[in-house]
């Protein structure tokens, strides 16, 4: 939800997504946000639904209209921060910065008022004070203190007649200082590093009660049906907030943005029915990625480091604990200082370097007092293998830390996911360059694969624990698009075609001097091919930044970021370059879709509440935001999918090609089956595969609906020795089947008809790599599209 679509563009759209298959819209924020934000996540204000989004007036039509077809809203919301970077447009930061701890808002905000004797220190000058102010930078003007463009308002009584700048900027209850300050001596909690984004206190009744009426509001006018919680581990008190939150909405599904480690699970306790599905997207990815790659992929990971003299820990938890560590010193180190200051005294010399040890070494984002205790006693067993120095310390902290109640124990769980996010998310993901589809939100890089079983066991722990939680493949968050992912993962069935391919590309394009960020670069080309200049330019200089090896966001490498643009030029202006790269892609793209069908087809149908993010039931090749928020032809995907339709009444079926034609037939016959047939839908069983090609396979029973998908597509096709394809060729499949009970059955993506038990999938999956069988005595006519005088049926 942005100005250039807002939320009566939204509503115009609920018959293409009805016709799709969709159950619910989920909007990201609606309400009022910085002017020009595109996202939504920085709001200045609680009362209304942004105008420049809508409006009310938007938000009651998108909800007239989805409800008038059967459909729900789901609406993001963001209880953890508010946009401070224009303090005039914030009513409370403005009123905040011009009366200080006496604002009616000072507690709303978390400032640290003690450290600067009263003040909210503002990192936002080039240089100091003293020289903004002899530059006539800084003025007063307008019964305000201006400092370029930044406005900012003046105490009662402090202008006097506005001649000395530096002495009404001395009697104001906030301190202009110069931004590099912000990382160490920031008194404001913010949302991770962003310091235009101010944390607020909505464990504070008050504050919750002032922050949510609207929101509250749309859920018990009927406007929205449920709400995504984003970053609920920034909160004090996520459970409890949940809680709240929860019976201020008489339990409407709500949803958070949880990112959970390894098997964590997410807290039973909580009044919540799922994540965002991150968890999800992490094992769809890695049951489709060859494990017998792992080896020689980190092989080439090695040489190149060794060809380019870049050093650091190649493992993947020797990494984290340095990138965490390392922001924890850095750009969070405010934060630490701030946990040592709430101690009490006498306090070690040594605690801020003991908190950030324990900071680095907490293993998830955020331990959850008391129920997490385990995990806290875990990180000060890593803490003292890293640093034995700080034994004493560590056992001084211990109680402290472990005390749910205590105001350092709460803060240090809010800081450890800050610290995690920063560490692991936006820096280690750009260094741990093996396998890109690998670094993505809510996936532990280390795990590099999981075999068939252990997806199942998975998928049946979901439906067992959290059968309405969300999954996914790609959101506003995600690294790389869903496409570019599948692509990708195609590289481990080939790790010695893509060393030299690389070696190839390097020749003849030049390297950036960093071997990792070269494999880095030349994946997201390839992954996102055709990939448009402008964007790999912006990829290229975001994640060698975020990577902070050989450039930085805070001190950029002029000279290396000069010769990383230099190979981005040449992969689009050397033929050598154009030529290899195209030749290759056009090699990776067939298996590149056969892994998409399948991992969209998956995800459509496990256990959970499926999100297909926009624009994404065609190819999604996007990179990392803000290329990911670039805008949708909904236009170009009505009259597909109205083609799609017609077609299928012919008998025709879309080839799987670059269109994205049969992404899209896939996408709606399982949004359909999903949302018209949740009798289909109501348990998790896999299926036996059998025959000599078994491995290539995945199968289960939802109780109706039978998904079958292909993994390890070059593989497949080799065995006859055949290039790869998209359907595996002719004699892959050997004499395997797939094991179903029941009667006959009807593939809902090609309309054929089966006779039920051991099915050939040599014949089943010849059209496409995947299949979705349905009852044949249930199935609807085909191509599957609801009609609108059928019984309206939840997913």
């Amino acid at each position: 939800m942005r100005p250039s679509f807002d939320l009566h563009d939204a509503a115009s759209v609920v018959d293409y997504l009805d016709a799709l298959g969709t159950d619910w819209l989920y909007l990201s924020p609606i309400l009022p946000s910085r002017a020009g934000s595109d996202h939504g996540y920085d709001v200045v204000a609680h009362d209304r639904v942004d105008p420049a989004r809508g409006g009310d007036a938007g938000l009651a039509a998108v909800a007239d209209a989805a409800h008038r077809a059967g459909r729900g809203i789901l609406v993001d919301i963001v209880p953890n921060h508010v946009g401070v970077a224009d303090a005039a447009q914030n009513a409370w930061w403005w009123s905040l910065l011009e009366l200080g701890p006496e604002s009616p808002h000072a507690e709303a905000f978390d400032v640290d008022w003690a450290l600067t004797g009263g003040k909210v220190r503002l990192p936002v000058l080039g240089g100091t004070v003293e020289e903004a102010a002899e530059a006539g930078d800084l003025r007063v003007e307008h019964g305000e203190l201006r400092y370029f463009d930044h406005r900012f308002p003046l105490a009662p009584g402090s202008a006097g007649d506005g001649a000395d700048v530096l002495a009404v900027h001395a009697r104001q209850h906030y301190e202009l200082v110069n931004w590099q300050r912000a990382d160490t001596e920031l008194n404001y909690r913010r949302f991770f590093a962003v310091n235009e984004l101010a944390g607020i206190r909505v464990e504070l009744p008050e504050v919750f009660d002032a922050t949510h009426a609207a929101i509250v509001g749309w859920v018990r006018d009927g406007l929205a049906d449920g709400l995504r919680i984003d970053h609920p581990d920034g909160l004090a008190a996520p459970g409890a907030y949940l809680e709240r939150l929860a019976v201020a909405t008489d339990g409407a599904y709500l949803l958070v943005e949880k990112i959970l480690e390894g098997d964590e699970p997410l807290p039973p306790h909580w009044r919540a029915d799922g994540t965002t599905g991150y968890d999800a997207l992490a094992d769809v990815d890695r049951v489709l990625i060859d494990a017998e790659g792992e080896s020689a992929l980190d092989a080439l990971d090695a040489r190149l480091r060794a060809e380019t003299g870049v050093d650091g820990p190649t493992g993947w938890h020797a990494l984290i604990h340095g990138t965490k560590r390392g922001i924890a010193d850095g750009i969070l180190r405010s934060e630490v200082l701030r946990l040592e200051r709430m101690l009490a005294e006498p306090r070690p010399a040594d605690a801020a370097d003991a908190l950030a040890e324990l900071l680095a070494c907490v293993p998830v984002y955020r331990s959850y007092l008391p129920a997490g205790l385990a995990r806290l006693a875990e990180a000060a067993r890593l803490a003292r293998e890293h640093r034995p120095d700080l034994a004493a310390t560590f056992d001084a902290l211990l109680p402290v830390l472990s005390d749910p109640s205590h105001p350092v124990a709460v803060r240090f769980q809010q800081t450890s996911g800050m610290v995690m996010a920063k560490g692991v998310e936006d820096t280690a993901f750009y260094r741990f360059t093996r396998l890109g589809s690998l670094t993505e939100v809510g996936g532990d890089p280390s795990e590099f694969a999981i075999p068939v079983e252990r997806f199942h066991e998975r998928q049946i722990r979901r439906h067992a624990s959290w059968p309405h939680s969300m999954t996914t493949l790609s959101t506003h968050d995600t690294k790389r698009g869903e496409d570019v992912r599948a692509r990708l993962d195609v590289l481990a069935e080939i790790p010695e075609r893509w060393s030299i391919e690389l070696d190839g590309l390097r020749a003849t394009a030049g390297s950036t001097g960093d071997g990792p960020f070269d494999a880095l670069l030349w994946q997201a080309i390839l992954g996102a091919s055709p990939l448009e200049r402008e964007r790999a330019h912006a990829y290229a200089e975001k994640a060698a930044r975020e990577a902070s090896v050989s450039t930085h966001w805070a001190a950029p490498d002029a000279t290396f970021e000069r010769r990383m643009h230099e190979v981005v030029d040449r992969a689009y202006d050397v033929p050598a370059v154009r030529e290899r790269l195209d030749a290759f892609a056009a090699w990776l793209a067939p298996a590149g879709w056969s892994n998409s069908l399948s991992a969209k087809l998956l995800q459509l149908t496990v256990p959970g509440v499926p999100d297909v993010y926009q624009g994404s039931e065609l190819w999604e090749t996007s990179l990392v935001d803000p290329d990911n928020r670039r805008p949708v032809d909904f236009g170009l995907r009505r009259r597909m999918l109205a083609d799609l339709d017609d077609a299928a009444r012919r008998g025709e079926l879309p080839a799987t090609d670059a269109t994205g034609a049969a992404k899209l037939l896939v996408t709606s016959r399982a949004l359909r089956a999903r949302r018209d047939h949740p009798e289909w839908f109501t348990r998790y069983r896999p299926l036996e595969v059998v025959g000599d090609a078994a491995r290539h396979a995945i199968a289960f029973d939802r109780g109706g609906a039978v998904t079958v998908a292909t993994r390890l597509s070059v593989g497949l096709a080799a065995r006859v020795g055949a290039e790869p394809a998209a359907a595996a060729p002719p004699g892959a499949w050997g004499d395997s089947a797939v094991l179903t009970a029941g009667g006959p059955v009807v593939d809902l993506l090609t309309g054929r008809p089966w006779g039920g038990g051991a099915i050939m999938l040599s014949e089943l999956l010849a059209a496409y790599p995947v299949a979705l069988l349905v009852p044949a005595a249930s199935a609807p006519d085909l191509p599957g599209a609801r009609r609108p005088d059928d019984e309206q049926a939840g997913a």
